[in-house]
């Protein structure tokens, strides 16, 4: 799975550290003056999708460029409880000051993947795909749409400039200037950039209607029952993809997919994923670090 561009990486990262290290690390320095040589195990405590390690490495170098990653799993990997993920070795100082950002970047990206991968698992069955969305962690778009890849499922809009989608609150400002949904899926298409689909979200089997009277490419049916998806489906015969969205659960996903839907995308995986569980043991090893810090 191809990860997000080494600077987009490098900036997240930056970032995080800006905010986790602007005045040093008290505690380590006052405790800890001197190099001492470590390893620090990073261990998952339940099972997951692991994603982020290519981001915990930027972590340690950004730290410390002497620290050397002894062994480290695969993103994307299903990972068992009680799984070593990542070694790391090298100045017990320069671990422990990398040592929450990088677990805030696995367990979050983790999480996420293993949200995924559940809604994927739960539809299996259907030709339906998940999609994520635009609920975002401001800054980390990229890499959690990147989890969301490892979980297995695909990425909606990256921004707004790269699809065309007709929400409610356009249709607000356009119909009180006279404009409905059908004419706006045709300006879309007139006036946007060429080759972008028009998709538009409709909350009633009404508005599915005058969706297809606008040759839109994507109906998004929002918050409708499984039996109002399903009849939109026979309404709308192909002629137009059709994605379920609002308020998806696990649940709720496998009776979205058995009415036909295309896509389903579900915002809980990227603003609602819990955490996935892992820690660091660090345990001094013989002698002095003497690779620089």
């Amino acid at each position: 799975m191809t990860q997000p561009p080494r600077a987009q990486i490098v900036a997240a990262v930056r970032a995080a550290l800006d905010e986790d290290l602007a005045l040093g690390d008290a505690t380590t320095e006052a405790l800890i003056p001197e190099a001492v040589a470590a390893r620090g195990t990073i261990v998952a405590r339940h099972p997951m999708i692991l994603a982020g390690v290519a981001v915990a490495r930027e972590v340690f170098a950004q730290v410390d460029e002497s620290l050397r990653m002894v062994r480290a799993l695969r993103d994307g990997a299903a990972v068992p409880a009680g799984r070593t993920v990542l070694v790391v070795e090298g100045d017990a100082r320069s671990i422990l000051a990398a040592e929450r950002v990088a677990l805030n970047f696995l367990q979050r990206l983790s999480g996420i993947a293993t949200l995924t991968k559940r809604f994927h698992e739960a539809i299996r069955a259907h030709p339906t795909r998940i999609l994520d969305t635009r609920k975002t962690t401001p800054g980390l778009r990229a890499l959690e749409k990147w989890a969301v890849r490892l979980g297995g499922g695909l990425s909606h809009r990256r921004s707004l400039g790269d699809g065309l989608l007709i929400k409610d609150n356009h249709l607000a400002v356009l119909r009180a200037r006279g404009v409905g949904l059908a004419q706006a899926c045709r300006l879309a298409r007139e006036r946007g950039p060429h080759g972008l689909r028009v998709a538009v979200e409709v909350q009633s089997l009404a508005e599915v209607k005058e969706a297809l009277t606008g040759g839109a490419d994507v109906i998004l049916l929002d918050n409708l029952t499984p039996a109002q998806v399903r009849t939109a489906v026979a309404r709308i015969k192909g002629r137009a993809l059709v994605e379920v969205s609002g308020g998806l659960t696990l649940a709720l996903a496998p009776a979205m997919a058995a009415a036909g839907a295309d896509y389903l995308s579900i915002g809980a995986l990227t603003h609602s994923a819990p955490a996935a569980n892992l820690s660091l043991d660090l345990v001094a090893l013989r002698g002095r670090w003497t690779g620089g810090r």
